[in-house]
């Protein structure tokens, strides 16, 4: 026989783990692997599919039917250009995926970053995004190609390498936002059935949404002609970056991978166009022209019209502790501000600093000092005090601003 029923009892026990309302693992065994379609019964006969040589077939008969199917796990020292421990594994797919992030979890270390008054523990590699890297490999490698799959690891970075070149349609300018059917399709459904995946696709917008939330440089995809090789660096070169994500998302809610991308573009670059946006997002000018108005209705960042680009709002700047270099025309922004701000009132019966902030992406300082340079041209006026003061269009300055 060249099912191994040790792994199928293994594979359901870990979906009754993975998931606590499925009831497939109650199944016996034949309809189990039926319903997860890993097995075609002929005139009454089991046959085996290349899907169940993957997932639950015996040593023997992955060598026999599938000599390819073999990943190759590599270590290396600090400075050395040969392995010193290797893995040789030519296992069912959900054992050999526990095997791999054993060697993982042994070698990805932990770094405490101060934000705010709490520490955050930063990982050299997310575990989910090492998880879909993987989980990519084995739905996306090219199994009639007699090359193996090698994952490399070394102090600084993790390098993977894939039989088999992208699927028809994706490269290094679509890979976040193309959707891509799996070239093994059975496989990434199978994957899915056992909630290994959430969701069809490719996982890379989870790949590049966490390193570069935490601060890490973007995943490096290389696409040769019969293989793709994905780098993932450990190094944490952007702390401010981890930080601000970090607490606006506490405030806000996650960031999407395109609010992401755009983001750090701006940190490095100090500001953005429509086009480049949609370059850095890899979506098109109108999808990315919503996700620009998402962030500067989150105050992240500000439409500069006459220039056509999006920098960060002074708010944002605040919260990088003048940590980069402050390169925005306040004379520009600050103008902007008043027409914002009495256009406001032309609609409004009151302003009050804090929707002054929230309206104009100011720090509480900023927006002070610009309510008191409309106060002192006498195109508003203050009412109350403290907490209960607002803001007023004064009588003469209600036809607008001059």
């Amino acid at each position: 026989m060249d099912i191994d029923f040790i792994e199928v009892e293994h594979l359901k026990r870990r979906l009754k783990t993975r998931d606590k309302e499925s009831t497939l693992h109650q199944l016996d065994d034949l309809s189990f692997l039926n319903d997860l379609e890993l097995v075609k019964i002929i005139d009454e006969e089991i046959r085996l599919t290349v899907a169940s040589a993957l997932f639950v077939g015996t040593q023997d008969a992955i060598s026999k039917y599938l000599p390819q199917a073999e990943i190759l796990v590599l270590s290396y020292r600090e400075g050395k250009t040969e392995y010193h421990k290797r893995l040789d594994l030519k296992l069912p797919l959900v054992r050999a995926l526990d095997r791999i992030e054993q060697v993982f979890e042994d070698q990805n270390s932990i770094e405490n970053i101060q934000v705010g008054l709490f520490k955050l523990e930063v990982q050299d590699y997310p575990i989910n995004v090492f998880q879909e890297a993987l989980l990519n490999v084995m739905t996306h490698r090219d199994y009639e190609n007699n090359s193996s799959i090698i994952i490399k690891f070394s102090p600084s970075e993790i390098m993977i390498e894939n039989p088999g070149s992208f699927p028809e349609g994706i490269d290094s300018k679509n890979i976040i936002s193309h959707q891509s059917t799996p070239r093994n399709k059975l496989i990434a459904e199978i994957f899915q059935k056992l909630k290994y995946v959430q969701r069809s696709g490719q996982g890379v917008d989870i790949i590049f949404k966490d390193m570069l939330a935490l601060g890490k440089s973007a995943p490096d995809y290389t696409l040769y002609n019969q293989a793709v090789k994905l780098i993932l660096r450990s190094g944490l070169e952007d702390v401010e970056f981890l930080r601000f994500i970090t607490k606006e998302e506490e405030k806000y809610g996650e960031f999407s991978v395109q609010e992401i991308c755009i983001l750090k573009y701006v940190k490095e670059h100090k500001k953005i166009s429509l086009s480049k946006a949609a370059e850095v997002t890899q979506i098109h000018t109108q999808s990315v022209s919503t996700v620009l108005n998402i962030l500067s209705q989150k105050k992240n960042i500000l439409q500069r019209e006459k220039r056509n680009s999006y920098m960060f709002t002074h708010r944002v700047y605040a919260e990088f502790e003048d940590q980069i270099e402050y390169i925005k025309d306040k004379d520009f922004d600050e103008i902007q501000a008043n027409v914002m701000i009495l256009d406001y009132l032309s609609k409004n019966n009151y302003i009050t600093r804090q929707e002054v902030e929230r309206l104009c992406g100011f720090s509480p300082t900023t927006s002070k000092r610009l309510l008191k340079r409309l106060r002192d041209e006498n195109k508003i006026v203050l009412e109350g005090r403290s907490i209960s003061s607002k803001y007023k269009l004064k009588t003469e300055a209600a036809s607008g601003p001059n």
